[in-house]
């Protein structure tokens, strides 16, 4: 089935700006990436930084610099400290710690191993209340004493902009400087340079707007709504008000306001009101995940490691044909509504159902993986274990001594007798082991003890819709709260590994700017369902023809009822259960193929391009550009209003 306008170098290219061919004067120019996810994780933004630092040092060389906050830990374990190759960004680093506040330089060890520079907030605290007091006389924006994080965010914000002022004032006219910020926690650093007019292009990435993903998580309907919110009343109930008005500042003040996909462009609208001049797709490092040929083997070998898990932990119950079980999950940062775990469970509820009436003998066995409080392993989960390996090393032992006498029978020519092969004593061990995978209760629907189990959202409706893990059940359910991890003594993979393994991942987003995970699903050939709620779902609408064929399915969840969605999302995972063996795999062959569409190598264009239009606007007698008209017209359909 034929892709539109996407797989191949030629069509991605031809959509983008003619300016393209002509390359940006790097020599010419520092540039600056500003996050607080710099050598730390939180979010899904550490993953765009970490994943885009090899295109972009390949771009720009020493030329390139992130900026962040300092953690000892992080620094120690992630940065080689060494001196900075621009004596200027020394001089800057100087004048601050002269100062009292200390400044950290490195190189990340990731894949390009980018410079970092980072800023001690704890040594510049003593300076808040100042600060405080510059940002309200600068901008009339208040900061809360009670807000450690809006607090961090402008300490943070007020030591980028004293660097910026002082590395302007060494370097002069030349090279310029490009400073790209991401998020509201890096908003104050804009704000102050900007207001303080230090002269730099700037660029300011919103990947979700603060009051969008409040607003969502609070079951509203956020979409349908846009135009009718009080976004200050809104802001001022949920006491973000203050978080909301730095956004917003650095959202006014910056050259060019990028988001990440169009659905956010529409919110950001609406919710920030500034229409986004470029968006720019999150990419990934697609050669980190190829495994070219391999990837079925690769799917094959993951998949019998969680197979292993499976045995043990429906030890007892473990009456359905593992060659016929699939395994799908969600996984990410736990917020019900916002990821859909919500219709999710409603429709592996009615998903049961179909199996049952249909006498399928297809099983689906469930992982939810989704951080929650919890305060240990799951004692029936790690007996499940215990007993498999049990199992194991008796049915080993057994084969052992039976292999010993098949092959001396062999030896002398003679047939066993497969009646006195096996003596009692075998027997006995193997009827011992059979009796102590006897359970009396159910199998359990999550891996370790909740510490709120009561009101835990994904428990509760497992409780509602009935899915315990019975013998009759044709959907198993197995909540694992922890990120995975290879030294887990219950499910020991790393999470692509179990990715790998896994045959569809699901996550049916009702906020999802973008969604990293159905893009990680997708380069490693696995289908996943998404929906055009999401900026990926949005992306591969745009520019897959079918989507469906190619293992993205795609949840309308923008114009149906929450009722409607979920029967698409039941009838899609219904279908998938439908498919042969031999089908699955075709299809796993066309998901991989889209590898290529989520590449920096080739989104990372977006970037360039919203970097050259700051440049043109900050600096309009240095950097020209052809008038946006023409320039839109060249642009990708999704990235046009």
């Amino acid at each position: 089935m034929p892709l539109s306008r996407s797989l191949s170098m030629t069509s991605l290219t031809g959509v983008l700006p003619a300016w393209e061919e002509d390359e940006l004067p790097v020599e010419d120019l520092l540039l600056f990436e500003v996050s607080w996810e710099v050598t730390n994780k939180v979010g899904g933004i550490y993953t765009v930084i970490q994943t885009k630092a090899k295109i972009t040092v390949d771009e720009w060389g020493d030329n390139y610099y992130m900026m962040g906050p300092y953690f000892e830990h992080n620094f120690k374990t992630q940065v080689e400290s060494c001196e900075p190759p621009n004596p200027a960004i020394r001089k800057a680093m100087d004048a601050l710690i002269h100062n009292g506040c200390q400044v950290h330089f490195g190189r990340w060890l990731i894949e390009g191993s980018p410079y970092v520079i980072l800023f001690d907030i704890g040594s510049a605290a003593w300076n808040l209340d100042r600060w405080k007091g510059d940002l309200w006389d600068t901008c009339n924006i208040g900061l809360p004493y009670h807000d450690r994080e809006a607090n961090d965010s402008l300490i943070l914000g007020s030591l980028i902009a004293w660097f910026f002022k002082e590395l302007t004032d060494h370097l002069g006219d030349k090279p310029n400087v490009i400073s790209h910020f991401h998020e509201w926690q890096a908003g104050p650093g804009l704000i102050l340079s900007r207001s303080r007019k230090i002269p730099m292009a700037t660029v300011f990435t919103t990947h979700a707007t603060l009051l969008g993903r409040y607003l969502c998580a609070g079951n509203t309907d956020f979409y349908n709504n846009l135009d009718k919110f009080n976004i200050d009343k809104e802001a001022g109930e949920r006491q973000i008000y203050h978080r909301y008005c730095l956004e917003r500042a650095a959202v006014h003040c910056a050259h060019v306001f990028t988001t990440v996909s169009q659905i956010t462009a529409v919110e950001a609208n609406h919710m920030l009101h500034r229409k986004p001049d470029v968006v720019t797709p999150n990419g990934l490092n697609v050669k980190k995940f190829s495994a070219m040929h391999e990837f079925q083997n690769l799917h094959s070998t993951n998949k019998a490691q969680i197979q292993e898990f499976i045995r043990g932990h429906f030890y007892g119950h473990l009456d359905f044909n593992l060659d016929k079980t699939l395994i799908f999950f969600i996984a990410g940062r736990y917020e019900f509504s916002n990821k859909g775990a919500d219709i999710f469970l409603e429709s592996l509820s009615r998903l049961n159902y179909l199996l049952r009436v249909h006498r399928n003998d297809v099983t689906v066995v469930v992982f939810f993986i989704m951080p929650a409080k919890t305060n240990n392993f799951n004692v029936e989960s790690l007996k499940g274990q215990a007993v498999r390996k049990q199992l194991w090393d008796t049915a080993h032992a057994v084969k052992e001594k039976f292999g010993k006498k098949l092959y001396d029978a062999l030896l002398k020519g003679q047939i066993p007798d497969l009646n006195n092969i096996l003596d009692r004593d075998d027997f006995t061990i193997m009827k011992r082991a059979i009796y102590a995978t006897q359970r009396h209760s159910l199998p359990p629907v999550t891996t370790h003890n909740m510490l709120d189990d009561s009101a835990d959202p994904i428990l509760s409706n497992i409780r509602r819709v009935g899915l315990f893990n019975s013998r009759n059940d044709r959907v198993k359910v197995v909540f694992h709260p922890e990120f995975l991890s290879s030294t887990s003594p219950l499910l020991p993979m790393d999470y692509e590994d179990f990715v790998r393994g896994c045959n569809l991942g699901v996550f049916p987003s009702y906020y999802e700017p973008w969604g990293y995970t159905p893009g990680e699903c997708t380069v490693m050939g696995i289908p996943s369902v998404t929906t055009n709620l999401s900026g990926f779902g949005c992306f591969m609408e745009e520019h897959v023809s079918d989507p469906a064929a190619y293992g993205i399915y795609i949840v309308d969840r923008r114009f149906r009822s929450a009722e409607e969605s979920c029967n698409q999302l039941t009838q899609f995972m219904f279908s998938f259960c439908q498919q042969s063996r031999r089908q699955r795999i075709i299809q796993r062959n066309r998901t991989e193929r889209l590898s290529d569409l989520l590449d920096w190598r080739y989104l990372g264009r977006f970037y360039i391009h919203a970097r050259h239009l700051a440049l043109s606007r900050a600096f309009p007698e240095k950097f020209k550009m052809d008038p946006m008209a023409p320039l839109k017209d060249k642009m990708p359909l999704w990235c046009r209003s």
